[in-house]
Parts: structure tokens; C-alpha cells; sequence
């Protein structure tokens, strides 16, 4: 009939959308926060690396050792502690999630989150992206602070204490 008037959802119940949009806002800027944090601490690991190896990279350098090779060295020392991390971090973070899955141990309100428990989807593809994702960004940010091994001098770090 020409009377009848076809309405979506969204502009039914925009504010619950708009609320939907907020989470959303929330959720990328924790992410964002937590990028940075691990990043900042990545870079502070190399960084004590370097200056705990200082005596050996000036002896390295002394032998003939290229700054790039010397470079890969401790990169590929930083890239196994975020491996190790990120094995770690996933065998928890699965085992509790698995938990949660089979037991329902977090619990909520269903009067104002129409559920009853904390819903739990097991995605690995999103899970194996975010760790290679992880890995790749780590790998990049750290190749900026291996650029001290290229001012340090032979003489000045086989002397430093």
C-alpha cells in the first residue's frame, strides 16, 4: 500500500548507534595507547642492549665488523624478545580466553548488557596477522635506535665503563 513508510534501524535508534561509534573510538584509542607504550619499551630494550655491549661493539668495530652487521646483531637479539613475547602473550592470553569460552567465568549484568557472560570468538587468522603485524612494526621501530652503533667510535667504546 502507498501509506506505509519503510524506516532503517539507524535512523530508528540513531543514539544507539552513535553509542556503538563511541566504543569503537575508545577501543582505537587504547590500541593507539598500547602501540606506543610497547613501542617506547622495545626501543629502551635496545637501547640498554647498546650501551651494556658498548665494549663490544667498539671491539667488533676494531676487527673490521661493518656497523649493518653489527646492527643485525642486536636487532635479531631485540626481534627473539618480542618472538618470546609474543609467544608468551598468546599462550596466556588463548588460555584465559579458552577459559572464558568453556566456563563463563566472567559473568555481567543481562539487564544492561543483554547477555550474560563475556562472548568470546576465536578468529586465528586476525590472531596470526596481529602478531606478523606486531612483529613487522617492532622490527621497523627498532632499526631507528641501532643507528647509535654507527657513532660510536672503536677507541671510545673499548675505553667506556
Amino acid at each position: 500500500p502507498h501509506d506505509l513508510y519503510a524506516q532503517s534501524i539507524k535512523e530508528k535508534y540513531p543514539q544507539i548507534f552513535d553509542w556503538l561509534n563511541l566504543q569503537d573510538l575508545n577501543v582505537k584509542v587504547i590500541l593507539i595507547l598500547l602501540l606506543i607504550v610497547g613501542i617506547v619499551n622495545m626501543t629502551t630494550v635496545l637501547l640498554i642492549l647498546i650501551i651494556e655491549r658498548t665494549p663490544l661493539i667498539g671491539t667488533l668495530k676494531a676487527i673490521g665488523a661493518s656497523n649493518w652487521s653489527i646492527r643485525k646483531v642486536f636487532l635479531y637479539n631485540a626481534t627473539s624478545l618480542i618472538i618470546k613475547g609474543l609467544l608468551l602473550g598468546n599462550v596466556i592470553s588463548l588460555f584465559l580466553a579458552f577459559l572464558q569460552y568453556k566456563f563463563s567465568l566472567i559473568s555481567l549484568d543481562p539487564s544492561i548488557y543483554y547477555m550474560s557472560t563475556v562472548p568470546i570468538n576465536f578468529n586465528f587468522n586476525h590472531i596470526l596477522l596481529l602478531n606478523i603485524g606486531t612483529l613487522i612494526v617492532c622490527y621497523l621501530i627498532l632499526i631507528i635506535p641501532s643507528i647509535i652503533i654507527t657513532k660510536i667510535t672503536p677507541i671510545k667504546a673499548i675505553r667506556f665503563e
